[in-house]
């Protein structure tokens, strides 16, 4: 061996979790190494928001934020009580990075961008004199006693402490360097990994005209995944046509339910373009237009309600005929039209993959971990934080929330 390190606390990942983790250690007084494979930390970090970083979700009451992560998400309750949204708020606003409440209860900094919310955390980082070792991974480790003795890196250190924090990330954005090396640790140690799949990514469509769409956003349209003609699930929002499919936050929120989905057969997403009308409120809309344009071609009378791009592919699917005028439109026709328009069917492929993915779903299984500090039931001084473990929620600043608060946790206890 090359050199024996010896700290107070191990953290191994430099993401927004380890980096609390080991933030708040060292606040408390601790020896403290943080070790990140990558040459920065945070490079996922900053990737989060469109690179404007959504802090946190602006819901106050637990119970209520906790519904985002579905039936895992109360093993997070303990965890909020100590170190929730408020907490996660004046953290970062009392160290300079003032926030704003956005729509969608979306949390982001009212200045700046993910950079900011990084060099605010690298700041703690050095106030606590927290050692930072890049350009490491972690290649074994050795157990004794139910505990683990030492961690040994890629460069033949040994790293000796008295307690370890594993906050690795998932396997998303694998080039950030979240490669998934976490869960081969985690087992290697006794853990159980819960099965891993992409959450919060984009749609593949089976529908060629799906590419004469790319491109265009669409707001306040809502979203019904259908399999076997019932409806499992809606969502309300914005969505974006690609060139293979869809994205945008209602679809990439429903991602993860739509791969569980296809695994059991055909899965149809339902675009409903005017979910504010109701089928006989859209008709009445139409046939005013309709009767205050007579002799305009009912093509251009759906500028007004439609965006330009998909009025084309409504006509086509509606099978009207695009010459004909306001006046000429039948009620059969019309009918055909506001199916259309609230129903436009998209069969899904696929998922995309990991590299695609915002999140990742399944991970340490929490039976394995104390909610209440993240310590491990099976190694003695061994936490865990932030989305290696088998939590995610949707976008709009859950997943950040879980980094904070678990690792938070990790840090506060493995102190």
């Amino acid at each position: 061996m090359k050199n024996t390190l010896l700290y107070d606390v191990a953290v191994i990942g430099g993401g927004p979790a380890g980096i609390m983790a080991a933030g708040r250690a060292a606040e408390l007084g601790a020896k403290v190494i943080l070790i990140e494979r990558n040459d920065k930390l945070g490079r996922k970090l900053l990737l989060t928001g469109k690179g404007r970083c959504n802090i946190t979700h602006a819901e106050f009451d637990n119970k209520l934020f906790l519904k985002g992560f579905g039936k895992n998400g109360r093993f997070l309750f303990p965890g909020l009580s100590i170190f929730g949204v408020k907490e996660t708020i004046d953290f970062f606003e009392n160290r300079g990075v003032k926030t704003n409440i956005e729509r969608g209860k979306r949390i982001f900094p009212l200045h700046g961008f993910a950079v900011n919310v990084l060099n605010c955390l690298t700041n703690y980082l050095r106030k606590g004199g927290v050692i930072i070792k890049r350009n490491t991974r972690i290649i074994d480790a050795k157990i004794e006693e139910g505990r683990i003795k030492e961690i040994i890196t890629d460069g033949k250190d040994k790293i000796i402490a008295n307690s370890y924090i594993l906050s690795t990330g998932g396997k998303t954005f694998p080039q950030t360097g979240s490669t998934g090396d976490g869960y081969i640790l985690a087992k290697k140690l006794g853990h159980t990994i819960t099965p891993l799949n992409p959450a919060i990514v984009p749609l593949v469509a089976k529908d060629k005209w799906i590419k004469k769409l790319a491109g265009l956003s669409l707001k306040n349209v809502e979203i019904s995944i259908m399999q076997n003609n019932k409806k499992i699930s809606k969502r309300l929002g914005e969505m974006l046509f690609t060139h293979f499919g869809i994205s945008g936050p209602i679809v990439m929120d429903l991602s993860k339910e739509i791969g569980e989905l296809l695994k059991n057969g055909k899965v149809e997403a339902i675009l409903d373009l005017k979910p504010g009308l109701d089928e006989k409120q859209l008709d009445v809309r139409l046939q005013k237009d309709f009767s205050n344009n007579p002799q305009k071609y009912f093509k251009n009378i759906l500028h007004d309600l439609l965006p330009l791009k998909i009025i084309n592919l409504i006509i086509e699917f509606s099978n009207i005929k695009e010459g004909k005028k306001g006046s000429e439109i039948t009620k059969e026709e019309r009918e055909n039209l506001i199916k259309t328009i609230k129903g436009l069917r998209i069969n899904v492929e696929k998922v995309l993959g990991f590299e695609h993915a915002v999140i990742t779903s399944g991970g340490i299984d929490l039976k394995e971990i104390d909610s209440r500090t993240m310590r491990s039931k099976i190694i003695s001084n061994l936490f865990f934080a932030g989305e290696i473990i088998d939590i995610d929620g949707p976008s709009g600043g859950y997943n950040l929330q879980n980094c904070w608060t678990t690792g938070y946790l990790a840090g506060n206890n493995a102190s």
